[in-house]
């Protein structure tokens, strides 16, 4: 695979660090550039980013020393400068919709983290393992967009990216009908410390913002199929979520509960698992977890501080599968927020796109 050169739009924020430490090794995508907003354009990224370095590794050296452009005025230079771009930007929805159209029609691909296009209809919302095929999708939004190379791809929120995997093995043969996810969300998703987050101490929050919503439509976008020019969401299966923040720093667990027109036995359930692979795995993409779903026979398993780090934070973790008396199953799930469900999930995202050759 020759490398790419590669930027990070919101290089100051926690999950642009994250890019930052995904991609200093990368044997594909080579750093080239780095932006954030007007207030950090022209300083270091070392001294943009000051005492708000989150990470429990050191910053680069190659990217600490890199000057920061302006994301919204430097379009065309960065532009210039890469073969696509990765974008976690702070900014409003109808903001960074039109700043990431802005990167895709000066023909610069974005792999992006946030959600403002995730419902656009010709916009992929890509878990590599489970709907690799929407990448195709693209091809009908260049012709939108009026472009040859740029184009926008995303990837899904953080909340699902633990049990949308664990069902997904189940949905052909057995046909989920119902899910009911309760998850309970590290302190990271909200892009915070123990440090900037004082009052999550010796305390759970029963709400985060827009959270509910993004785990129960997300899931349907991603089963969804291509028709002409837009991705159809699937009508099913029911999901019903509630998504609360707990004193943990990284990973995201989620309760679910699921019943199946064709109710599997456990050890269908577990062969299944075991046994599911996708494409990452297929070609070997470099962030790709060799096994993507580990299931735990014990019964205190997963546990976040011990599981969630399982492939480099980028496989999922699932134990206590046992029936249930109102649905038919119910199991625990684990995934790590900010490596398959952020940063991570981005960077596999590209590796498939670059992989399939929607960067040359």
């Amino acid at each position: 695979m020759k490398k790419f050169n590669v930027g990070i739009i919101g290089a100051t924020g926690m999950v642009g660090q994250r890019f930052s430490l995904l991609l200093n090794s990368h044997p594909w995508f080579n750093v080239v550039c780095v932006a954030a907003s007007a207030r950090s354009a022209g300083k270091t990224l070392k001294d943009a980013v000051g005492e708000r370095w989150a990470m429990s590794e050191p910053m680069p050296q190659a990217l600490a020393e890199m000057t920061v452009f302006d994301a919204e005025k430097d379009v065309d230079k960065i532009a210039s400068m890469v073969d696509f771009v990765f974008c976690a930007v702070n900014m409003n929805k109808d903001e960074i919709r039109a700043l990431e159209e802005k990167y895709a029609k000066a023909e610069c691909p974005v792999v992006s983290n946030n959600s403002a296009h995730r419902h656009t209809p010709d916009v992929p919302m890509v878990i590599p393992e489970i709907n690799p095929e929407h990448i195709e999708i693209i091809s009908a939004q260049r012709k939108r967009l009026g472009t040859k190379r740029g184009f926008i791809a995303v990837k899904p929120n953080c909340s699902l990216q633990s049990y949308v995997p664990a069902l997904n093995p189940l949905m052909e043969d057995f046909k989920v009908t119902k899910t009911l996810a309760c998850t309970y969300q590290a302190i990271s998703g909200a892009g915070k410390t123990f440090e900037t987050m004082p009052e999550i101490l010796d305390n759970v929050i029963p709400f985060i913002g827009g959270e509910e919503e993004k785990s129960e439509l997300e899931p349907l976008k991603i089963w969804g199929k291509i028709d002409g020019d837009k991705i159809v969401s699937a009508s099913e299966p029911s999901i019903t979520t509630q998504c609360l923040r707990v004193p943990v720093s990284d990973g995201h667990i989620a309760a679910v509960f699921v019943s199946f027109e064709k109710k599997p036995t456990k050890e269908e359930i577990l062969q299944r698992w075991a046994d599911f692979r996708g494409v990452p795995q297929e070609l070997e993409l470099p962030s790709a977890p060799k096994q993507f779903l580990h299931y735990f026979e014990e019964e205190n398993r997963p546990q976040t501080k011990l599981d969630r780090n399982i492939d480099g934070g980028m496989a999922v973790s699932i134990g206590r599968l046992r029936e249930d008396t109102q649905y038919d199953y119910k199991f625990v799930c684990l995934s790590h927020n900010t490596l398959r469900g952020a940063a991570g999930g981005a960077v596999l995202v590209a590796e498939l796109l670059a992989a399939k050759g929607y960067f040359d």
